[in-house]
């Protein structure tokens, strides 16, 4: 029950440091732009995203492609210079642009799932507080190094918002790991 509660209590701490960073402060936009000529950019999309919902590499080829040498070479000839995009495209409406309620709540479930699986790991092999708390930070900056910064390494997202994914889940998983630590270091 000790461990459940420090991930309650992680989990409220992550959640509200998710609401600082992404609406008292700048990090939840690091490295978002907001692109000129929107409706033509849709139109485009809507026409060229012809396998519905899903990632597009832009330019991208198939993985079958892949295998043939004389189509790589040519692609990567061909657009050796040119510019690139990782989109993820959606044709249905966003949901978040009615109610920002739904989402909210996700995320909050999503917080306390992550606090309570590092709480569970803090509480199985930390005796210390600050033990704890360097074993929260880690699992965030774990995450980071295995999503994030992969990320940056094949898809080229930018240095910015890498660094904001850090600020954002690594710094939120250090924050929620003191007062997570201090509860499950407090006597029976």
């Amino acid at each position: 029950m000790r461990t459940v509660i420090a991930g309650v209590i992680g989990g409220i701490v992550l959640f509200l440091w998710g609401a600082i960073a992404h609406v008292a402060l700048p990090i939840g936009e690091m490295g978002m732009k907001v692109a000129s000529q929107q409706d033509a950019t849709l139109t485009a999309l809507q026409a060229s995203a012809d396998k519905g919902a899903g990632v597009y590499m832009i330019p991208g080829m198939s993985p079958e492609e892949w295998r043939d040498e004389a189509a790589m070479t040519a692609f990567q000839s061909k657009h050796k210079d040119a510019p690139s995009a990782f989109l993820v495209y959606d044709p249905t409406p966003n949901p978040v642009l009615q109610s920002m309620g739904a989402p909210l709540v996700r995320q909050f479930v999503i917080d306390l799932l992550v606090a309570l699986l590092a709480a569970w790991v803090m509480a199985q092999a930390a005796t210390s507080f600050g033990t704890r708390v360097l074993m929260g930070t880690a699992m965030g900056v774990a995450a980071w190094l295995s999503v994030s910064v992969p990320y940056w390494n094949w898809y080229r997202f930018p240095m910015d918002f890498t660094i904001g994914a850090l600020l954002d889940s690594g710094l939120g998983l250090a924050i929620a790991s003191v007062p997570m630590a201090w509860w499950l270091g407090r006597r029976r």
